[in-house]
């Protein structure tokens, strides 16, 4: 889930948690928790399925398993997951339409689980989707994978925001400014802000043991957005359409560490 703010943990000069080797090892346990709940939404999005379906499973899912919706109430938002629908970029709220073969959806959540946090995102195809939405959707998930390439100790958060705007402009994608990752731990969000539009060299230092979402956003179109009336779900102005992937991700010294695998 996308957002700003920040917390506990060892903090350098600029703010940012560094976790130690213990807290991203248990780091890594809710995170593979979480991907494990991304795989079992991934078989059951097809046509006919509602996003509360999808809701209702996640929130059981975390609970068999000890675990909790961190952003269950998180300023009010009353679900487990977002479900963001073809022109939602993010912070979709389900709801009790089907979904239609070619529709794409987004699915992103945050796990709570023994006090520690793991943020990931998925845009899946409902049945057969268009070469187009093909192509955006292969295209995000290249823009997150240059990105993460990139959370090593030295490096800048310019150099994430760089290589994903390289890969989105390989499809004339647009690449939406108005949210992006940040810091995770104890706390959903946590610094630093990591911005997906910037240059290389600029930014931030990283450091090992930042703990980071990487999870670009790309469009079809304007990147432009707007909120909707339900005060969550953030739409592309244009009504073109989205993708996003996400993974939490440790800057160590062997390099970038997906917890959320």
């Amino acid at each position: 889930m996308t957002g700003k703010s920040g917390d506990n943990g060892r903090k350098p000069a600029a703010g940012v948690p560094i976790r130690s080797g213990e807290d991203i090892a248990a780091m890594e346990r809710t995170g593979k928790l979480a991907g494990q709940l991304r795989r079992e939404l991934g078989r059951r999005v097809r046509p006919g399925v509602t996003p509360l379906e999808l809701n209702r499973y996640a929130e059981q899912f975390m609970k068999l398993k000890g675990a909790k919706p961190a952003q269950k109430g998180y300023h009010g938002y009353p679900y487990a997951i977002c479900a963001a629908v073809n022109d939602c970029v993010c912070h979709g709220m389900p709801d009790g339409r089907a979904l239609k073969e070619g529709d794409l959806v987004t699915l992103d959540f945050v796990v709570e689980w023994n006090g520690w946090m793991a943020d990931t995102a998925w845009t899946y195809a409902v049945g057969e989707a268009s070469e187009e939405a093909k192509k955006l959707r292969a295209a995000a998930f290249k823009a997150m994978s240059r990105g993460i390439v990139e959370a090593m100790p030295g490096k800048r958060i310019g150099d994430i925001a760089a290589a994903i705007g390289a890969a989105a402009d390989e499809g004339a994608y647009g690449i939406v400014s108005q949210f992006g990752g940040h810091g995770i731990g104890r706390a959903m969000h946590e610094p630093p802000e990591v911005s997906h539009v910037g240059l290389a060299g600029t930014g931030l230092t990283l450091k090992e043991g930042m703990v980071l979402t990487i999870e670009p956003m790309l469009t079809i179109g304007d990147p432009d957005v707007f909120i909707a009336e339900d005060g969550w779900s953030v739409m592309t102005l244009e009504g073109g359409l989205a993708a996003q992937f996400e993974h939490t991700v440790a800057v160590t010294a062997e390099g970038p560490r997906i917890l959320t695998l």
